[in-house]
């Protein structure tokens, strides 16, 4: 599966840049990391051949990396529990090399991303351009993938929420948020069919033993997908922004009919139940991350949540509505917030930011019996 439209997080390392803002998706890795060390610790095999003989190349992915230095952290934190674990096994760490493989849509800015590493880096790198909806290694090639942040996006916007005769013509919105019933099952089978087929092929492209990781936005188990804090927030600020400009005559009111952002949020048990379908997978770990009290200002201030916005969504916006209009939009999005933030009571994306979840899930891959 492609994207309809490859569009990628906002490239270079300017001020709107996602390099410049990530530093949201930084702090969930960051609450992240113990759980990642200590999953692959405990749940990593370390790769021999048939004679017994200690693998020397240990093959890392991160997909849907960005660009920007969180993946550059998360994939050092990767390296740093596999040397340990080798140290544990009393395996002399000069025999191994690590290859890492960054993965994202072919439109990602690779060349920023790659001016970001340590000269004195101790590993190889490659870029790897592609969705990860698809194949993108050879058959059991990699010992641990990781993805971040990434998984919430879907291979392409459900086919008949972009119809006006369909009863899931998802006209006046930008998401599923305050959509009838019809439009929210188009996204949940879009993000069911979606995710089976990466799992599908990350099970083909790991090792025997080896491990899959991935962190992710998610929903208290038993909500509604409509009550993500996270899709509400996209429709109520940048998706009641673009309404208003349409009354004001600054957009074309068709454009807006036939956008809708390619996210949806699940819950960890939806995510477990399409992972149970692919037989070579187990899920060793399940935890829930709240975000901490110091994104607080981050969503308290317009300007800032303005920019974290525009980094991941300005792409998309500029390619479907123009790139003027594009720098109209992002110009008036603060005041947007702005306006929400002083409402009596303020929507709940602008409220507690702890209610906010992500979900950290480690599977493994279970060696298949001949």
């Amino acid at each position: 599966m492609i994207m309809d439209s490859s569009f990628a997080m906002k490239g270079g390392d300017g001020p709107t840049s996602y390099s410049q803002n990530s530093s949201f998706q930084g702090s969930i890795s960051d609450q992240a990391k113990a759980l990642l060390v200590k999953g692959i610790q405990q749940n990593i095999v370390l790769p021999t051949d048939p004679n017994g003989t200690m693998h020397r190349t240990f093959r890392i992915a991160d997909l849907g990396c960005s660009v920007g230095p969180n993946t550059i952290a998360c994939v050092q934190t990767i390296m740093e529990a596999v040397k340990a674990k080798y140290k544990a096994e009393g395996i002399q760490l000069e025999t191994l090399e690590f290859q890492v493989f960054f993965n994202d849509q072919v439109s990602s800015d690779f060349n920023t991303l790659f001016q970001t590493f340590l000269q004195d880096r101790s590993y190889t790198v490659a870029g790897v351009p592609g969705s990860f909806h698809g194949k993108l290694f050879p058959k059991a090639s990699m010992n641990v993938m990781h993805s971040s942040m990434a998984l919430h996006w879907l291979s392409e916007v459900p086919k008949e929420v972009k119809r006006p005769e369909s009863p899931a013509w998802n006209k006046g919105k930008i998401t599923y948020s305050e959509s009838a019933p019809e439009v929210i099952e188009a996204f949940s089978t879009q993000f069911q069919r979606d995710l089976e087929e990466f799992f599908r092929q990350r099970s083909l492209e790991t090792v025997d033993n080896g491990l899959l990781i991935i962190l992710m936005p998610c929903r208290p188990d038993g909500t509604r997908p409509s009550e993500s804090l996270f899709i509400q927030g996209n429709e109520c600020l940048l998706g009641h922004l673009l309404v208003d400009m349409a009354k004001e005559g600054l957009l074309d009111e068709a454009l807006i009919d036939s956008f809708n952002l390619s996210v949806f949020v699940p819950t960890a048990a939806e995510v477990r139940e399409v992972a149970a379908k692919i037989e070579c997978l187990s899920v060793e770990v399940v935890e829930k991350i709240c975000l901490p009290r110091s994104l607080g200002p981050v969503f308290q201030n317009p300007g800032h949540l303005s920019r974290l916005m525009r980094a991941v969504t300005e792409d998309i916006i500029a390619k479907h509505f123009g790139p003027a209009a594009s720098d109209l939009i992002y110009s008036r999005l603060p005041k947007k917030i702005e306006e929400r933030s002083l409402e009596s009571p303020p929507p709940p994306c602008l409220g507690n930011i702890e209610r906010f979840e992500n979900l950290f899930m480690l599977l493994r891959k279970n060696a298949v019996s001949n």
